[in-house]
């Protein structure tokens, strides 16, 4: 009898490939945020602050330093976008280079406070009482006194410079990193796999960096990007108290403080360095919003 079609053997499918886990959360993160209307637009005014200031040499229409004394006190105008201050010098360049200055602050500090931060508070959580005691006491102690007040005292030592404002925005951005990954630390600490890592013998060191690290670095760089906007305007605002940066610099700071001086003959220095400052904390608070949204879904909008 002849073989029937359906006894003939057909070709076996393909199997379908089964995306591992964490590309599926990874995927389902992105698309969480992107659906967040504020976080993408708060995302490219990030990217915006990064580019004008990465790029400010390419995007400045004239030399930041540049005196053009006949032109002073000028208006918005093809030559001058946004005028000039009471030197003649270009303001929409000098606000390009002031967020390079606001970048460095940032970058710099924020980098050097959380993994300072993190590594004292890993260390305070894990380790003795009598350490942890002794590390809250000078966590607290830093936290007590008000930046203005420690900036005063410190200028009032060593005089105004961007490396001692830089050294403010470190000493007092530490302690909130800390004090976080403290806590996260001590509920990690009596869980069922680190006690088992302790009872195989694993290091004090591989412990801290290799299994509770990566369970309290997230909350911390969402914290992160929430505290570069008052990085940002800690260092404006010394600056605008002549305790910063010190002019001819351009400073976000320095231009706000020398349009003060000039505000009833041009109000446009002010304007054009307060509008970077507005657009950098909204867009550095709305994307640290929509991580936090992604990231720790018991704080999830509308749960």
């Amino acid at each position: 009898m002849s073989e029937t079609h359906s006894d003939i053997p057909g070709p076996v499918p393909a199997e379908t490939p089964v995306p591992e886990r964490g590309y599926s959360m990874g995927r389902e993160k992105l698309m969480l945020f992107l659906r967040n209307a504020m976080g993408v637009f708060g995302l490219i005014l990030v990217l915006l602050f990064f580019a004008s200031a990465i790029f400010a040499p390419l995007f400045a229409t004239h030399d930041p330093l540049a005196m053009d004394i006949p032109a002073r006190m000028s208006g918005p105008s093809a030559d001058h976008w946004v005028g000039t201050d009471q030197l003649g010098r270009d303001t929409f360049s000098r606000v390009l280079y002031g967020g390079r200055v606001a970048l460095k602050i940032a970058a710099i500090g924020v980098t050097v406070a959380l993994t300072t931060g993190l590594i004292l508070g890993m260390v305070a959580g894990f380790g003795p009482r009598w350490l942890d005691n002794l590390l809250l006491l000078v966590f607290d102690t830093i936290r007590s006194f008000p930046t203005v007040v420690l900036a005063l005292a410190a200028v009032a030592l060593l005089g105004p410079s961007l490396e001692l404002v830089l050294t403010i925005v470190i000493v007092t951005t530490i302690p909130g990193y800390a004090r976080l990954a403290r806590t996260s630390t001590l509920a990690l600490k009596n869980t069922e796999f680190i006690l088992a890592e302790r009872s195989l013998g694993a290091s004090t060191a591989r412990i801290l960096f290799v299994h509770i690290m990566p369970n309290v670095i997230g909350p911390l760089l969402i914290l992160a990007a929430m505290d570069v906007p008052v990085v940002v305007t800690i260092e404006a605002g010394l600056s605008f108290l002549g305790l910063g940066v010190q002019p001819p610099t351009a400073s976000w700071g320095t231009i706000l403080n020398e349009g003060y001086l000039i505000i009833r003959d041009t109000p446009w220095m002010v304007i054009a360095g307060g509008i970077p400052l507005v657009l950098t904390t909204l867009g550095f608070t709305f994307l640290g919003e929509a991580l936090r949204d992604v990231f720790d879904p018991k704080l999830r909008r509308g749960r």
